[in-house]
């Protein structure tokens, strides 16, 4: 089986998943599993009436939360695809040996019927799909469903996502994970270790009036795929030191024109590193493309590289912004 996930998130990466590296975590106390757990998920109040014992998990860094709370023994299997890299070398890798790779597109009823499982993690988009799978679908089978708090739709639009920070849904999602699953004290260590992480670049951080601007660039030729306020690269990006080219919308993944972009004259570009198309490939195109010649990104030449996993909610969030936050403060531009 071919292994998914890049190995970019070295150095802090390793430290920062902590002790997930597929280790086995008992509960933090010895209730039952039949204990009855409520949180808050998207604005709903949601109850679980018991531990899940199945659960089938859709894409990388939904996965990457269950293995860092050490939960992979109550893992039925994860949907991924495969064109994510390679997880040799990353402190989960024995957990995504261990756990089975159901699919390599995204979860359905059928997957999650065949796993039997008792709960599926996904989020909007991250599995679930207004025309493909939704959370009620799944209820009507007698699976429960959390939903990542990246993904909770807002009022925007009918379809646009994020309710908080990035890294609040990190956090947020961290807690509920740990009260559904008995390893509260887990979580609360991760978090910890995690803001300290985060704390500590900001502290590094130039002012406001001095921070480079800076565009997500995800895929897409005719229109750029991109980053707003909600999905994880806005504050990546922002507690590395930089500010968002788009920081003003109100969505989290979602598409916008050249000529925004043009206009906005970033200092730096992200590539968000998957898919068929190479990172190389992507910084190639954006070098060439006529319409960014005279963005001050292309014009010297400052395109930095962070994993698929790095950019969406996932435990690697704090190692990206530690080594987003070195490129920029090595980053000249004069």
């Amino acid at each position: 089986m071919r292994k998914l996930l890049s190995t970019a998130s070295s150095g802090l990466a390793a430290a920062l998943a902590l002790t997930g590296c597929g280790a086995n975590v008992s509960s933090d106390d010895k209730a039952a599993t039949s204990q009855a757990v409520t949180v808050t998920n998207c604005g709903k109040k949601v109850t679980y009436d018991k531990r899940p014992e199945r659960v089938v998990t859709n894409d990388v860094g939904i996965t990457e939360l269950m293995f860092a709370l050490g939960l992979e023994d109550r893992m039925a299997g994860y949907v991924m695809p495969a064109d994510k890299g390679s997880t040799d070398g990353l402190p989960y890798e024995d957990a995504y040996d261990k756990v089975k790779w159901l699919a390599k597109d995204r979860v359905t009823k059928e997957i999650a019927l065949n796993a039997r499982a008792d709960l599926v993690f996904a989020g909007w988009n991250y599995g679930f799909n207004e025309n493909t799978l939704t959370p009620e679908e799944l209820h009507k089978e007698g699976i429960d469903t959390y939903l990542l708090t990246e993904s909770c739709r807002n009022a925007s639009t009918s379809t646009s996502r994020g309710i908080m920070p990035p890294l609040d849904a990190l956090y947020t999602d961290l807690e509920n994970l740990g009260r559904i699953f008995g390893v509260e004290k887990r979580a609360q260590k991760l978090i910890k270790r995690y803001k300290a992480a985060v704390a500590a670049v900001g502290a590094q951080a130039p002012e406001d009036t001095d921070r480079p601007s800076v565009f997500l660039y995800d895929s897409g030729q005719d229109k750029p795929f991109t980053s707003g306020r909600y999905a994880a690269p806005e504050q990546i990006i922002s507690e590395a030191g930089g500010v968002n080219l788009l920081h003003d919308l109100k969505d989290s993944w979602t598409t916008v024109g050249w000529e925004t972009v043009v206009k906005r004259n970033p200092d730096v570009i992200v590539v968000n590193d998957y898919g068929s198309t190479s990172a190389a490939q992507k910084k190639k195109f954006l070098l060439s493309y006529p319409p960014l010649r005279n963005v001050s990104a292309i014009k010297h030449r400052r395109i930095f590289t962070l994993d698929y996993a790095d950019l969406v909610e996932s435990p690697r969030n704090p190692s990206a912004v530690e080594r987003l936050g070195a490129y920029l403060r090595d980053t000249d531009r004069s």
